[in-house]
């Protein structure tokens, strides 16, 4: 049966998309991977380019572990043993012992007593937030959280949702006051731990204390959910995230990612026993949905545990060193920035046609990194994201402020 009716209108609506400057456009294919070698960080190899080897500057692989040899091994093994996938959803026979091994890590990692892998760190939030909301609960929110919780508060079917401007502790007082004068049940906050477009953090201590201080005015609790994907691994002395970076006491519910600095994929849940158990039988995308395979769980857990250990804190403490070599020659040139000790580090362009401009030209040096303009951030915000790797060079980093130092400044 002919779509023509269908695809004129979804072709009129991606028109739409790219005359307002939203539209994703072609993806970039990667056809080859070059390890890193001396001076020279990885360099890839993209569809269409010949042999161009291009700087990846937008890779949320902020510890280099997906091309490590140890990682790379333990995925090939636990292949070599399992097979190639899992075979089934978990509850049917899709469960495999690196599976268990790996959440027991995950959740000794965090001190916490519990944890359970998703196919990704998306699928764990729509999953975790979803189900622990109920007609009686008011889910609170941080205005930048990331789109992952946005379209999960809109599954979900709360009593109320509200809203603070960002890292506004007392804007986040006023809606738990709010929350309390609606006489709701449960309240369920929920925060990025970073926030991916800024590389900035919330006050997590004050967010702890806030909620601390109203839960005895809700019968069910203030129920705190972080989603640390872009602060594990990345952010932390121990690469423990947020809660160790600001100190704050442990949220109730912590949320992260398999596919961000421990380079592998997949996305998981820690907390208490009871609310696992509550998860794994009421989480749709855990039900429903093969997990990772085992070979990614051993690549997972071997990640994990060079992360926990002096191979780990060595790799932190370089991609520190590399994002304050990075920020102080932004500073030096003239440019304005976001800073911070987490690898994500903003250059604030507040131009869309001049942020468009500088990556382009970026790509026509070899350097590959993310524009964000106008609609897609808010005008006078508009920004390239540059992201640190740990597997990054120092004369990487000199080649990118070298590039950037030639750009026109207006």
């Amino acid at each position: 049966m002919p779509l023509d009716k269908l695809t004129e209108v979804l072709t009129r609506h991606v028109a739409e998309l790219e005359t307002k400057g939203t539209a994703k456009g072609a993806e970039s294919v990667v056809t080859a991977v070059i390890r890193p070698n001396g001076k020279r960080g990885p360099r890839f190899r993209l569809d269409g380019e010949g042999d161009r080897e291009f700087l990846r500057m937008n890779s949320n692989s902020y510890l280099g572990m997906g091309l490590r040899e140890e990682v790379i091994a333990a995925e090939e093994a636990a292949a070599e043993r399992f097979g190639a996938g899992p075979g089934a959803v978990r509850f049917i026979s899709g469960t495999y012992d690196a599976h268990i091994a790996l959440e027991r890590r995950l959740a000794a990692f965090h001190g916490r007593p519990a944890a359970m892998i998703f196919s990704s760190a998306y699928a764990t939030v729509m999953s975790a937030l979803v189900p622990l909301t109920t007609e009686r609960t008011i889910l609170i929110s941080d205005e930048l959280n990331h789109n992952c919780i946005i379209n999960a508060m809109r599954l979900a079917r709360p009593q109320d949702k509200l809203l603070y401007k960002h890292s506004d502790m007392a804007g986040l007082r006023d809606a738990l006051e709010r929350a309390a004068e609606l006489a709701a049940a449960r309240v369920v906050l929920v925060t990025d731990g970073i926030f991916s477009m800024r590389g900035d953090h919330a006050p997590l201590a004050e967010v702890m204390e806030l909620a601390r201080t109203y839960d005895e005015r809700f019968p069910e609790n203030v129920v705190v959910i972080v989603d640390d994907s872009h602060g594990v691994g990345a952010f932390g002395a121990t690469g423990r995230g947020t809660e160790e970076y600001t100190g704050a006491p442990p949220c109730d519910v912590l949320v992260a990612t398999l596919g961000k600095a421990l380079g592998v994929n997949g996305g998981y849940v820690t907390s208490s026993d009871a609310v696992i158990r509550f998860l794994r039988e009421t989480s749709p995308m855990y039900i429903y949905s093969n997990p990772i395979t085992a070979a990614e769980a051993s690549a997972a857990l071997r990640a994990l545990e060079l992360l926990d250990s002096a191979t780990g804190r060595e790799l932190l403490e370089r991609l520190r060193m590399l994002t304050r070599r990075f920020e102080q020659g932004l500073v030096r040139l003239g440019f304005e920035i976001i800073p911070g000790e987490h690898p994500v580090v903003p250059l604030m362009v507040r131009d869309t046609a001049r942020t468009r401009t500088m990556v382009r030209i970026l790509r026509m040096h070899g350097v590959l990194a993310t524009g964000l303009a106008y609609p897609v951030v808010p005008r006078g915000d508009e920004e390239i994201r540059f992201q640190i790797n740990a597997d990054h060079t120092e004369s990487d980093i000199d080649y990118v402020l070298e590039v950037l130092s030639a750009l026109p400044r207006s």
